[in-house]
């Protein structure tokens, strides 16, 4: 054989030992597949590579020689010292960072001003359709907030707005609010006080073309609960103007006043 038909050989070889030691691991309990696992998958990454590695004829005659090539090499694999783990925890660190970094992003991203006709006729639908996406998924954390922070007929409103609030920041979570309450105008359980602060809030254009507007409402919760929520939101982004003044405050030092002069004492 050349070497070219060494190379092909030996795959098969190695193809056909990975064949049997599958049907093996199938005859095996669960714990016994598991403690396996990984060294099927490394096999299979060997049987893998040998499809197109070229091996001299020297090297693929010495592993053909070998009752069962596939396993000899793996135990060479096993004794080696690779990076694996220093893979490993890189892409911890690297999907952590991603997902930060996304995270960020959404939260900073500001609402898009104007409706889909003007994005399109302006070269922005790009930015309106990423707007879109954005304010869609502060709609449905809003509505899950509630839902996890909801429990024997209460609502820990503070951990549901704070869990929104981080995630989205203030302004698309105003928006999402206020425009959900415009849409149930004529719902008794949004009381009159949010009505008219929902009246305040500067809301995109739609273009005559209100489908998106209807689409970011919040009405999988009850409306009842969506008020709280609301209530307990204005409170808290209204909270930092209020406390800047004290914060302010705490951080002066108190005004001194010029310390009187010591009383002398009467000679003697």
């Amino acid at each position: 054989m050349n070497s070219n038909e060494k190379n092909t050989a030996l795959y098969e070889k190695m193809a056909a030992e990975q064949d049997t030691f599958r049907d093996w691991l199938k005859s095996q309990s669960p714990e016994e597949v598991l403690n396996h696992a990984y060294e099927y998958t490394v096999r299979e990454d060997i049987v893998m590579a040998m499809e197109e590695l070229e091996l001299s004829d020297n090297q693929a005659q010495a592993l053909l020689d070998s009752p069962s090539p596939l396993a000899d090499v793996y135990r060479h694999f096993e004794k080696l010292e690779t990076g694996y783990m220093d893979v490993i925890r890189e892409s911890i660190e690297e999907r952590a960072n991603e997902m930060h970094r996304a995270k960020e992003e959404q939260r900073a991203a500001p609402v898009y001003p104007h409706s889909a006709a003007y994005a399109s006729e302006h070269g922005e639908m790009a930015q309106y359709r990423a707007s879109l996406q954005v304010s869609l998924a502060c709609k449905e954390a809003i509505e899950q907030a509630i839902n996890a922070h909801y429990g024997d007929n209460r609502l820990n409103t503070e951990a549901a707005v704070k869990e929104v609030l981080e995630q989205f920041g203030p302004e698309r979570m105003q928006y999402i609010l206020a425009n959900t309450v415009l849409k149930k105008e004529h719902d008794g359980r949004i009381s009159r006080d949010n009505k008219a602060w929902a009246k305040t809030i500067p809301m995109p254009e739609d273009g005559g073309d209100p489908r998106h507007s209807y689409a970011l409402v919040v009405d999988k919760v009850n409306p009842g609960l969506t008020d709280l929520f609301l209530k307990q939101a204005r409170k808290v982004l209204q909270a930092p103007e209020k406390g800047s003044v004290l914060e302010k405050l705490k951080q002066e030092p108190p005004e001194r006043r010029p310390a009187a002069p010591k009383k002398r004492e009467p000679e003697r």
